[in-house]
């Protein structure tokens, strides 16, 4: 018979550790855990539903040939491994009981229960096509490594395919490719993969010459970036245009099949651009454990999915529930990077407080540090403070940026190695693709998350003490994580 250890101990038991569980291993899991490393008394459990952290602003780069996997994604457990009171687990938030203080997670083996003192949920955002979730089996998104290696075998793939083509409009549509969303990832995607038909691949083909290629930016705003000063996204949008991209601004998708994409202009003119690869880089929507637990508290979720929390990021009335980066609602916050660093910073601290006896409920205080984005080689805009600047010192700063916050040593290395590589010269080491990395995750998806078992099954259910299961052999991790740029 399954049991459950109390959610309001005795006395007797006060002296066992305070058990954090950590949702997510994004930059808010990760920061969170990271944050409680050396606080006395605290045990924290890392629920997620991969074994990686991702590093989700150069997911990009993955795509188009530039950086491994590994180099955006070191495993959890390594990243870890010297943070004694910390252990991951391998699972799916499926559920919070906040009576209970227990999260319900699912993995391969089954269905687990751990209890909890203090709660972090940090499951971040997936991609969102705005009601229209058929788009995706032809427009992969930039949200995971799956999505990453998929969308570099369509890429290449679409090259390989228009060499041995003969009919003229087959090759057409195969050299025409497609980013819906003209914010930072789209610029960034767009950007690379005109590089890629222009500097890198010319001179490989005999029979295609890569260069007629035709990179279409779609977006149904009036301009590139459009959370960035107006001027840097005219910089941007000048620089796409001279490495060869077609700007459609003004135009919203309306239809994703596997010939091409139908667009339609304000006016309601509807156009079909037919093209073989298409990537979705617009939208996100919140993981959906978000509106289970809103559900659970007794708020709304918008719609997106976020949470309404109080100003300290914690569910409204359960202080002992945090919810912060993409998937907290809190003062019109955005879904960046540098809000899940901090949040869980803030998360972490009124942990500590509450371990110490201190007062707690202290507001979470945003710092903007800033914005930036890649547009090609040597060319990023950044807006830092009052300074707003584009060209090779905004890509300076990029570089700086993006190598300081890389986990690891290793990683930074290799990566700076691989960009020496690819933008000094014309290389690309990562070009390697597989029929099935290009049809793998849509046979999964049709097959409905197979690996994690049915989710109406009850066998193979457990519950486990916080004090109890931290002797266990601990699983793997991980879920994906946000959008943005890390400044």
């Amino acid at each position: 018979m399954t049991t459950t250890e109390s959610s309001r101990p005795s006395t007797a038991r006060r002296e066992r550790p305070h058990d954090v569980v950590v949702v997510g291993s994004g930059f808010g899991g990760l920061f969170t855990t990271r944050a409680l490393a050396r606080v006395p008394g605290v045990r924290v459990t890392v629920v997620s539903g991969s074994n990686h952290h991702l590093f989700q602003p150069l997911l990009y780069q993955v795509a188009t040939g530039v950086l491994s996997a590994g180099e955006v994604a070191p495993a959890t457990r390594d990243v870890l491994r010297r943070q004694r009171n910390a252990r991951v687990l391998l699972g799916v938030v499926e559920d919070v009981d906040l009576d209970a203080r227990e999260v319900v997670h699912r993995s391969p083996a089954g269905v687990t229960r751990t209890r909890y003192d203090s709660l972090v949920v940090a499951a971040g955002a997936g991609q969102s096509y705005f009601g229209r979730d058929e788009f995706a089996e032809h427009a992969p998104g930039m949200k995971s490594l799956d999505d990453a290696l998929e969308i570099r075998g369509r890429i290449f793939g679409a090259f390989e395919l228009a060499e041995v083509t003969r009919d003229e409009a087959a090759v057409e549509r195969l050299l025409t490719f497609v980013v819906v969303g003209a914010g930072p990832t789209g610029v960034e995607m767009a950007g690379q993969v005109a590089e890629l038909a222009h500097r890198v691949l010319p001179g490989q083909f005999r029979h295609v010459d890569p260069r007629r290629t035709r990179v279409l930016l779609v977006d149904p705003v009036d301009h590139v970036l459009p959370g960035y000063p107006e001027h840097l996204g005219a910089a941007a949008a000048r620089e796409l245009e001279s490495q060869g991209v077609e700007i459609w601004t003004g135009w919203k998708v309306v239809g994703v099949d596997q010939e091409g994409v139908e667009v339609e202009d304000a006016d309601g003119e509807r156009r079909v651009l037919p093209a073989s690869c298409k990537i979705w880089a617009a939208g996100v929507q919140g993981a959906p454990i978000g509106r289970v637990l809103a559900e659970r508290a007794g708020v709304e979720a918008d719609r997106s999915g976020r949470v309404p929390v109080e100003p300290d990021c914690t569910l409204p009335g359960h202080p002992d529930v945090f919810v912060i980066g993409d998937l907290m609602k809190l003062d019109k916050l955005p879904g960046v990077a540098q809000v899940a660093m901090q949040s869980a910073e803030h998360a972490a601290d009124q942990i500590r407080r509450r371990v110490d006896g201190r007062p707690t409920g202290q507001p979470f205080e945003y710092h903007d540090k800033g914005s930036m984005a890649t547009v090609s080689r040597f060319f990023a805009v950044a807006q830092v403070g009052r300074v707003e600047t584009s060209g090779l010192p905004a890509w300076l700063l990029w570089l700086g940026v993006h190598l300081f916050y890389l986990v690891g040593f290793k990683n930074r290395v290799t990566t700076l190695l691989h960009w020496a590589v690819s933008f000094v010269g014309r290389g690309r080491a990562e070009r390697a693709a597989t029929w099935q990395q290009v049809i793998g995750r849509n046979a999964l998806r049709r097959e409905g998350e197979a690996s994690f078992g049915p989710r109406d099954d009850p066998s193979g259910t457990r519950s486990e003490s916080g004090a109890d299961a931290a002797d266990d052999a601990a699983r793997v991790t991980d879920r994906g994580d946000q959008d943005a740029r890390p400044a």
